[in-house]
Parts: structure tokens; sequence; C-alpha cells
């Protein structure tokens, strides 16, 4: 029977990141990938026959991956900037097509769009609202990496930094619930939708539900600035520089390797796969979810909401044109908002709920190759292609229990014409063709999440999303801990791992040796 001081379950992202770290501590690391292939949800695919696009087929950004795990690792990973942060088209009181353009630096462009739209107080509440999270994201993000606090630890810690400004923009984003703050801050529907949006990004929660809370500081949070990027190369170059790494290390990387249980005794852990094969290890990372941590070494998973988004990937032979007249290589290079009115999220999530597919969709999406180029091949650059990834929100996993894929057909068609309602052409009349000249477009369903990358029901967090920090009661260092001693939680499903962050990973990873040592 093959020994490791550490077992690695899972060969996403954040068990590459544990990986790493254990290996250049010295540590003799066995990983175990139940796919042929690594990299979870942050894979890069040429999804369409005949057609030279690599995309980021289930995560599409970066924001809350350190940049100190980049550094710590020598990853010669690279994330690029966009110049526009978002664009949300709307029609305007006099029935005119027009859109609100935020640009990443927010200048004059950016405030004369809003004001525009909806009036200099509501500009001015978006510069005092986005300052005050900038201020607290700088003062909370290094706590990520670092030994978990209790929550009056980091209150007091903003108080120190900020003073009672600083506490008063505590309460509002923490302790409030988020649709109170927005009514205080904005009188426009629109505009609190655009800000709402970061609080509901899978997660099937409410304005009046800290959930959403929780949700919004993980998205403004990331390496103290929330900036949102694009990774160079697609989602696929952070795991394969993370797999060169790890294999430059040391790792011993099995593939086709399901590991169907951990069976815990007095010197360590014993791994079985369903080849039948054993090893064995001191320690355990569960780079996987929490529901797979529950079936394989019988830790109960905590309960969790179902997975509520649909991906759509598409490849288009020309950008669209708005109906506003807005450039479409500014409006689609940041987040694109379609129906992401406050009001409109709100309701599409009541109806959800009550089993019934939305009258209204709220999506949004964003342009890969405008701020990246290199995904695609010489050839379709010449010829003006671009990719398009679609995010729409609210689309529980319970839709598609009874007829999936009428649920699925209608819901893609439906987003699909209500994108269309901003375009001067359908979507469809950009969409490029492959060689088999089928649509250049994919879908995924939260079902089909579960199926293809174990997310449990379909939720991109494993789970539901808390706080970066610890109750006072609770007794735990790294947010990684389970009832055993030697079993750890590495992935999005620890208290600080949710997104694309490595966060969950480098966390296990210090438990880990902390145990071993």
């Amino acid at each position: 029977m093959e020994e490791s001081n550490v077992a690695i379950i899972g060969g996403g992202h954040n068990g590459l990141v544990a990986a790493c770290y254990l290996a250049r501590a010295g540590k003799k690391v066995t990983l175990f990938e139940k796919r042929s292939t690594l990299g979870g949800a942050t894979t890069s695919v040429y999804a369409f026959d005949g057609v030279a696009a690599k995309l980021s087929r289930y995560s599409y950004l970066v924001a809350l991956l350190p940049d100190q795990i980049i550094n710590d690792l020598g990853l010669n990973f690279t994330t690029l900037s966009r110049t526009v942060s978002s664009y949300t088209p709307y029609v305007n009181s006099k029935g005119n097509s027009d859109g609100i353009l935020i640009n990443r630096i927010f200048d004059q462009e950016s405030q004369n769009s809003i004001i525009r739209a909806a009036g200099d107080a509501d500009c001015a509440s978006w510069e005092d609202f986005y300052n005050r999270v900038a201020e607290i994201a700088e003062v909370l993000a290094p706590t990520l990496l670092q030994p978990v606090r209790t929550q009056s630890a980091m209150k007091e810690l903003v108080r120190s930094a900020l003073g009672e400004r600083g506490i008063e923009t505590w309460n509002e984003i923490i302790e409030r619930p988020l649709g109170q703050t927005l009514q205080k801050y904005f009188s426009d529907d629109l505009i609190k939708g655009i800000v709402f949006t970061d609080g509901v990004i899978g997660t099937l929660a409410s304005g009046d539900e800290i959930l959403s809370n929780i949700c919004f500081l993980f998205h403004l949070i990331g390496n103290g600035t929330g900036e949102w990027k694009v990774p160079l190369g697609g989602m696929g170059a952070l795991v394969d520089e993370l797999s060169a790494k790890a294999r430059d290390l040391g790792v011993h990387i099995l593939t086709d390797a399901e590991v169907v249980s951990l069976n815990e005794h007095q010197s360590g852990i014993e791994i079985r796969l369903k080849d039948g094969k054993s090893y064995s290890a001191d320690v355990a990372l569960a780079a996987c979810s929490p529901l797979i941590l529950e079936r394989i070494a019988k830790i109960p998973a905590p309960k969790y909401r179902e997975g509520s988004q649909l991906k759509i990937n598409m490849v288009l032979h020309q950008l669209p044109e708005l109906k506003s007249g807005d450039d479409p290589k500014s409006a689609f290079a940041g987040t694109f908002h379609i129906n992401e009115s406050y009001s409109q999220i709100e309701s599409a999530l009541r109806q959800a709920q009550a089993g019934k597919v939305p009258d209204v969709i709220p999506a949004e999406m964003y342009c890969h190759t405008l701020t990246d180029p290199s995904i695609l091949s010489e050839e379709l650059r010449d010829k003006g292609f671009h990719t398009l990834t679609l995010f729409a929100i609210h689309i529980p996993a319970s839709l598609f229990e009874s007829d999936p894929d009428r649920v699925k057909e209608e819901l893609t068609r439906r987003t699909l014409d209500q994108l269309s309602e901003y375009l001067v052409k359908p979507i469809a009349d950009y969409i490029a063709r492959d060689a088999n000249g089928e649509l250049c477009i994919e879908v995924k369903t939260p079902v089909e999440l579960e199926r293809d990358i174990d997310l449990p029901r379909g939720n991109i967090f494993h789970g539901d999303l808390r706080f970066p920090w610890r109750n006072d009661s609770e007794n735990y260092r790294w947010g990684s801990e389970t009832p055993s001693s030697k079993i750890f939680l590495a992935g999005a499903g620890s208290l600080r791992g949710g997104g694309v962050s490595g966060i969950g990973g480098h966390n296990a990873a210090m438990a880990a040796l902390e145990k071993l040592q």
C-alpha cells in the first residue's frame, strides 16, 4: 500500500494549490482526481467542432485569487484588467434605448451615464457607497489567508483601521440586510439592481436575507480591490500552471482515480478507490464538496440551497450591435446586465421559489476576447470572432426535475430573446456555426453542473456561503477543520473557500502542516 503524508481528494484549483504548498514544505503528497483531466470548474475547452476558440466553460473571471498565492508558488499566471466594469441597457422615459456604462476607473463618462439614467443624487451615492466598500475590503482581504478571526475581532479590526466611518459601513453591509442598505443609498430601481447583482450570483437569496450580504462581500473583497479580472489564456491557464508546478514539486497525481471511502484509523487515513486499490496517508484534504466528503467519509455536510443559475457559452462571428448605438466593444467588455433591476431580480426569485420559470429572467454576461483575444486562433481573430458567456440567475435546479429538456429549451430561448430586445438583430444572427453547421452555443443547467463537475445540485459555492470569520463561541483555526482531526476541507465549501480563489486550498494546507508538525 502506497503511503503519503497527505492525500488530496479532488484535482480542481483548490486541490492543486494545497498540493503545491504541502509539497513545497517537503511533504509527500498524492492527489486523486476521479476524472481523466484536472481542473474541475476551472477548465478551458474547445467546445465546438472545428472552431478554434478555447472557452472557459464553467468559471469565467478571477477576483478572489490572492496575489500572495501566485507569488508564493511562483505561478506564471496573469490576469488582465477590464477597462469597463459594467454596461446596463435600458429604455429611457422617452422610449429611447440607452445604457449605463460604468468604467473600471469611475470617471466623468461613468458619472454622466448614471446621472442620465437616475439623477445626481444616485450618482453621488454610488461614489460614496463604493468608496466605503473599498475601504472595508482593503482591511478584510488580508485576513483570508490568516488564521480565522472571530466576528468581534474582525469588527474591531475595522474600527481600528477606519474609525466610526468603518463601523457604519460594517453595519450597512454586514449586519443590516443588503436590500435595506441599497434602499437607503439609491432611489432608482435599476441602479439598485446593478449593485445588488453581486449579492445574488448563485445564491437564490433575497435582499432581505443576510446571505445576499455574504455573497456581496465575497464579490467585492478580492485582493482588497474587488476587481474582477480576465485570466490570460482562459481559466485553463491557471490549472495548467498549477498542475505543472505540482508535478515539478514531486506531487504524485492520479487521474481516473475515484475515491469511494476515507477510513480513519489510529495511525492515519486509508483511501480506497473505485478500482479496489488502497492508499494510506497521515492526513487527508477533501478538495471536493462537503456533500462528497459526507459520502466517502461519513462526515455530515451542512444543509445548503440548490444551485440557481443557467450558463450559456457562445462563439460569435461578430459583436452584436446595440439599439442604443453604444459601442459594443465597450458594452460587452465589462459585465453586461440584462433585466437586472432590483424589482426584476426579486420578482424572479419569488417565482422561482414557487416552482415557476420567471417571467423576466435576470442575467449578465461578458466577452472574454475583448480583453484577451489569445483564446482564439489567429484566423478567428482576423475574422472578428468573439466569445460570449452568459449567466442567468434565480434558475434553481428544482425547475428541471419534471421535464428537464423542455425547461432547458424554454429557458434558453427566453433568455436569448430577452437579450435580443436590446440588439439591432436577434442574437442568433451573430452566433457562429461549427464544422457541422450547428450554432456555436452550449447551455449548462444546475443539474448538468452537478453531473459534469460535482457541484451539489449545481451550487457553485458547494454550499451556502458564510462570512469569512467565526462566531465567538466557535473554536477552530483555519476554517478547514472537520469533526475528524485528520481530515480537512480544502474546497469551495470550506469557510472562506467560495469562488475561484485557491483560499480553501491554501488554508487547508496550513491546517494540515500544523497537524503534521
